[in-house]
């Protein structure tokens, strides 16, 4: 009895984060209108009633995967940011590869092509997805540029701009994925395309004396 009753506790006390992750999985395979609680509390193992002990709503569990799933992969990306003062060309290419892991091993891509399609209905999700990823991912690539830019490796412009030049084809690529190879487009490596990217950027986004 006496290993029974932590054993539980344990259990309990894992259960937002088990939502969470079924949550996840429901909303990259289903959509956002599409998945139910009732889809949520199977995949987790649950009865619907646990779920709502912890989330009042579908827009409080979508916070959740937010926060709990899918921020810490940005913080990561700050934090390699932040420890990087220069040089950019290193830096891009760290970052590329740890977005391309992370594409290839979550389900980060079928949760974005369903805040992309779902906005105009959904519109919490997407403030929700820019207020707690977008704002910050993008944040920290322009404080990188412009710091780059005072060092002298970057053409001057828009930092914000450059910013956003670095990060888009991650999202045509993770779209790409997830709308078309579905119904049989040739997909791509997504690692190596965005290996690729980053030297092709490099290319037109540092000044001559900066390249590598």
């Amino acid at each position: 009895m006496e290993t029974g009753g932590p054993k539980f506790r344990r259990r309990k006390a894992d259960r937002p984060a088990e939502i969470v992750e079924a949550a996840l999985a429901v909303f990259a395979e289903k959509g956002f209108a599409a998945a139910k609680l009732d889809d949520i509390a199977a995949r987790a193992g649950v009865s619907k009633g646990a779920v709502y002990l912890y989330f009042e709503t579908k827009e409080d569990i979508f916070r959740a995967v937010v926060d709990q799933a899918l921020a810490p992969n940005i913080t990561a990306v700050r934090a390699m940011i932040a420890a990087h003062p220069g040089p950019l060309a290193d830096l891009l290419r760290g970052v590329a590869a740890h977005l391309g892991h992370v594409i290839e091993t979550t389900p980060i891509g079928g949760v974005l092509k369903m805040v992309v399609g779902e906005a105009r209905n959904f519109p919490e999700i997407a403030r929700v997805w820019h207020d707690d990823l977008v704002v910050h991912a993008l944040g920290a690539m322009t404080g990188a540029i412009t710091a780059a830019q005072a060092r002298g490796e970057v053409k001057p412009g828009d930092p914000r701009a450059f910013a956003l030049q670095t990060v888009a084809p991650v999202l045509m690529a993770v779209l790409w994925r997830e709308t078309f190879v579905p119904v049989g487009a040739e997909p791509f490596d997504v690692p190596a395309l965005l290996r690729q990217h980053v030297e092709t950027l490099l290319t037109g986004l540092l000044l001559e004396d900066a390249r590598p």
